[in-house]
């Protein structure tokens, strides 16, 4: 298949008509306001990875197991550092951004440049062509309106050819020689103006051909140089995952060190207290100073009363009978019977 041009499909029937150049100029601003939508995207990603690294580094400065021992605390210092470090690409990775930025912003001057240059040629151009142009048909009017004041005088210089007024004759003849010299020279006049104009526009061709084949390659650098720069782009925040990965396996690794068993005997052997608990407390009565080193205390009910027998009968009281109780004996009481 045939590769379409801009310098074969972009002209006019009207000489000075400029819609195919102006077609193309637009085209340009387009793609000028694509750099700088591009450029302004790629700013605000570069801040959007600068907040984000800046905050990412806060964090990894905020206490995080600060209390743990052993091997988890060594992981947990390990994620800490690693989170730093992360933090640390996401902020080469702004700046990164910026340097590509920067590049756009130079490759979209560069071609500002080269376009401004152009586009003074091709307007001075475009102002002379449409000048001469009027100017040429401004002489084709007059050529023709002379010509026609000529056939006028010739048609009545023969109308009156065979008059006697000699003096009409020769007043007529004058008239008819003047108006052939103006004609002549509205024909010279008219022949220059064209000869110039088709100078102008051969001038015209030549450089709208090159501006076509100028404007051509700007676009086709800056379609390849726009598809490089986010190409560049996207390789960067695939890099940054890479990146963070490997980070992170750092904390894996040092998480697949982490022993649950170790940690939990690091803490007994480091905070132990005994091994053996404390006595159970004894039960001590008030009254006789024992204790029960085991079971329950006894209870608090009170012994049941003891009941006493009928009383004596004094008549039948007499010293033989009379007994004694010791306090040695546990029925002892006070009272004699």
């Amino acid at each position: 298949m045939k590769n379409l041009h801009f310098k074969d499909f972009f002209w006019c029937p009207d000489l000075t008509s400029t819609a195919g150049y102006d077609a193309i100029i637009q085209y340009l601003n387009d793609g000028k306001r694509t750099c700088k939508e591009v450029e302004d995207f790629m700013k605000a990603r570069a801040s959007i990875e600068e907040r984000y690294a800046k905050d990412l580094l806060s964090l990894s400065k905020k206490v995080c197991g600060h209390n743990e021992m052993n091997t988890l605390k060594r992981s947990l210092d390990v994620f800490k550092l690693q989170t730093e470090h992360v933090s640390l690409s996401h902020l080469q990775l702004a700046q990164s951004m910026r340097e590509e930025v920067k590049k756009l912003e130079d490759f979209k001057e560069k071609q500002k440049e080269a376009r401004k240059k152009i586009e003074q040629q091709m307007d001075a151009l475009h102002k002379q062509k449409s000048s001469q142009f009027k100017k040429t048909m401004d002489s084709k009017k007059t050529y023709e309106q002379k010509c026609r004041d000529k056939e006028e005088a010739d048609q009545n210089m023969n109308r009156n050819t065979n008059t006697n007024n000699t003096k009409l004759v020769e007043k007529l003849q004058s008239k008819a020689q003047q108006a052939k010299l103006n004609a002549e020279e509205a024909d010279r006049l008219y022949q220059q103006n064209v000869v110039t104009l088709g100078k102008i526009r051969d001038d015209w061709l030549k450089e709208h051909v090159s501006a076509c084949e100028i404007f051509e390659k700007q676009s086709m650098e800056r379609i390849s140089f726009l598809r490089n720069t986010v190409w560049t782009h996207l390789n960067q925040l695939s890099q940054q995952c890479v990146t963070s990965d490997e980070l992170y396996e750092e904390v894996r690794r040092s998480l697949e060190q982490c022993d649950i068993q170790e940690d939990i005997e690091h803490f007994v052997n480091l905070r132990r207290t005994g091994d053996k608990p404390a006595a159970p407390v004894a039960y001590e009565n008030f009254y006789t100073g024992l204790r029960s080193p085991t079971g329950p205390p006894p209870s608090r009910v009170p012994p049941p009363a003891v009941r006493r027998g009928p009383l004596p009968d004094p008549t039948q009281n007499n010293r033989d009978d009379a007994r004694h109780s010791l306090v040695q004996d546990g029925d002892y009481s006070v009272i004699q019977y």
